[in-house]
């Protein structure tokens, strides 16, 4: 598995990355893994944020749609004009920490260490997603984060994980009932969530 970017700010409860590629992130939603000092320790995250801007500290990106000439360019056509994009602009994504893996065994809850610093960061593939998400305590460390588009992301979640699997429905109903079960008390949220989940 090819490691897309490395963390760059980490803490107990979420993680940054720079993506190695410009404009290279995994969606939004999407469940990332990234490695721990402790051989057979991953921390896995869901994404939240991404971003793409100067990698100068208080820098700003500049204006390229238009040169001295008075040609136009559009979108991907700066890129390709600009090369030299990729050395001043930085792709950075967020994720918060949901569980992690120790020697093959898959917790739900924060692990003992964040990621370190520099450390590598993968982009699960579906057999991973599939395995993480067949619990689902995940929700409510989700539903109940206050930082981040929490419903966005949960439904996110369940829609990534219900494409994992081969009975995309069966998934749906169940995370349905999960959620229900954790938001008997906010019928108005929890259908939100139920139209967002639909595929």
């Amino acid at each position: 598995m090819e490691r897309i970017g490395e963390v760059i700010e980490s803490s107990t409860t979420s993680f940054t990355a720079g993506a190695y590629e410009l404009l290279a992130a995994p969606p939004f939603g999407a469940l990332v893994r990234a490695q721990s000092r402790t051989p057979g320790l991953a921390i896995y995250g869901l994404i939240y944020e991404i971003r793409t801007g100067s990698k100068e500290p208080g820098g700003r990106a500049v204006v390229r749609g238009r040169t001295y000439t008075g040609r136009n360019l559009y979108d991907a056509e700066i890129y390709h004009e600009h090369p030299d994009l990729a050395e001043v602009l930085q792709t950075e994504f967020s994720a918060i920490t949901v569980g992690y893996v120790d020697n093959e065994r898959i917790y739900q809850y924060l692990p003992p260490q964040p990621p370190p610093v520099h450390y590598s960061v993968y982009e699960c593939l579906p057999n991973e997603v599939l395995r993480f998400s067949e619990r689902c305590e995940f929700f409510r460390t989700l539903l109940f984060a206050s930082h981040i588009p929490s419903d966005e992301l949960l439904a996110a979640a369940i829609r990534n994980a219900a494409h994992a699997r081969a009975n995309e429905q069966a998934y749906l109903i169940h995370a349905g009932r999960q959620m229900a079960s954790l938001l008997k008390d906010d019928y108005d949220r929890l259908a939100a969530l139920l139209r967002r989940i639909r595929p």
